[in-house]
């Protein structure tokens, strides 16, 4: 077996390149990330927070969670 390290994308989402051309520590593809902890000033990635609450009331209250799925919302005005 063969181990493989993906170091996480500190330079961030970097769209101008090919596959095999992308520069170090980018990603073509990056979705609510951020590089850096903000509670703990450390370089290690973590999820940015989302702008507002979606939902009021708790998915799974006391119950496993057994599958999940992608929502998109948009809101037309």
């Amino acid at each position: 077996m063969r181990t493989i390290d993906y170091p996480f994308p500190l330079k961030g989402k970097d769209e101008n390149w090919s596959v095999s051309k992308q520069p170090p520590l980018t990603s073509p593809n990056l979705v609510n990330v951020r590089p850096y902890d903000v509670q703990s000033n450390r370089a290690r990635g973590g999820q940015r927070p989302g702008l507002e609450i979606l939902f009021t009331w708790a998915a799974a209250t006391g119950q496993p969670v057994l599958a999940m799925a992608q929502i998109t919302v948009t809101t037309y005005v």
